[in-house]
């Protein structure tokens, strides 16, 4: 985490600096960089540390804090030039790095490296003084003894019949989320609210304003509900609501209902949103940081991240050609994806609400095994 702040720190100073474009090209790698790792590390210490009844919570509520951020970001952006939001983007990572001096680092990963005592220090400190560590403590030593016995896995690794269970859920869920449409969505909801014929200024507030409060109803039911019933719900959702706007879409070049259809649009566009942000925003990240064992986190969240990532210029980067080529066929083709993610979810997606991190590998790791 402090690496990757550091790399933030310094590409966010090269955009604000800039005398030169390269300069600010510089400045995107670095915060690509920076982000890239934060996105995986971020959701998986937070796995590490939290008790198994609060896991999911805690995580999504990383997802939370970005929704926040962004939204802060785009307030804040409406009143400053782009030098200026440069610069404040240093703060909150300056912020986080100093914050580092006062956290633990993960107890999973001492246990990993053989700091037995400062495993045990570390624990005690995030559970409390007085709380019963015993149990926990036995648990994340047997299985990092067992893990032990197994080198750390490369990337070639993770194709291993052993772990075919645990890459398909990681990855497959990264490239639905993706290209489920999100990002195509969130950058270009002006352009989409001007082409359905409404106003893109009320439109991005109302997605805002539906954004945040339903990403916080993610978090409080996360723990509650179980993550398999909120993806289902969630995906369900942005089925629904990239149907309605390529319905929206296809009324409007048939010269049907015209007044109709840029309300058509809004609504579609905000049941994605509130959908996608209950549950297919934060879950596949809180999954992938659940599933994977300790000897090949780093390798498989590498993977399971570039194809997060890339997932998402493809669609940032195809989603104008596609509305040339034909609006509502790519929402169409936005709601068949959310349809094939259902069926993902119910047959493939394990719950993991209420399981240590060291049952979930285990049982994954044996359903590999019998296939």
């Amino acid at each position: 985490m402090a690496i990757s702040e550091i790399f933030c720190i310094l590409g966010w100073l090269a955009i604000a600096f800039s005398k030169v474009a390269w300069w600010a090209e510089l400045g995107r790698l670095l915060v690509g960089c920076g982000m890239g790792l934060l996105s995986y590390v971020v959701p998986i210490y937070i796995a590490e540390i939290t008790p198994k009844n609060l896991r999911g919570g805690f995580t999504t509520v990383h997802q939370l804090m970005i929704c926040c951020g962004v939204s802060l970001t785009y307030l804040i952006g409406a009143f400053l030039n782009w030098r200026a939001l440069a610069l404040i983007g240093t703060v909150p990572c300056v912020i986080q790095i100093l914050g580092l001096f006062f956290i633990p680092e993960s107890p999973r990963w001492l246990a990993k490296i053989g700091q037995e005592k400062k495993c045990e220090d570390a624990l005690q400190n995030l559970r409390g003084k007085n709380a019963d560590i015993s149990q926990e403590k036995s648990e994340i030593r047997d299985y990092t003894e067992t893990l032990k016995r197994l080198s750390e896995a490369s990337i070639l690794d993770l194709f291993q019949r052993r772990y075919a269970y645990s890459l398909i859920v990681g990855v497959g869920l990264m490239v639905l989320q993706q290209f489920g449409g999100v990002n195509g969505i969130a950058f270009y909801a002006s352009t989409i609210f001007i082409s359905a014929g409404f106003s893109d200024s009320i439109g991005t507030i109302a997605m805002v304003a539906v954004q945040i409060p339903m990403t916080g109803l993610g978090v409080i039911l996360m723990d509650k509900s179980g993550r398999r019933p909120l993806l289902l719900v969630s995906s369900t959702g942005t089925c629904l609501g990239c149907l309605l706007v390529g319905l929206s879409f296809l009324l409007q070049n048939l010269q049907q209902w015209k007044q109709v259809t840029p309300i058509l649009a809004l609504v579609g566009i905000l049941v994605f949103t509130g959908s996608f942000s209950l549950g297919m925003g934060g879950i596949p990240w809180v999954i992938m940081s659940e599933i994977f064992p300790i000897n090949m986190k780093g390798s498989a969240g590498s993977l399971v991240t570039l194809v997060s990532w890339l997932g998402s210029w493809i669609v940032s980067y195809a989603f104008n050609f596609l509305m040339d080529w034909n609006s509502a066929g790519t929402f169409f083709m936005f709601s068949c994806i959310s349809g094939v993610t259902i069926l993902f979810v119910a047959k493939l997606v394990p719950e993991t609400k209420g399981r240590t991190l060291e049952e979930i590998q285990t049982s994954m790791n044996q359903f590999s095994e019998k296939r």
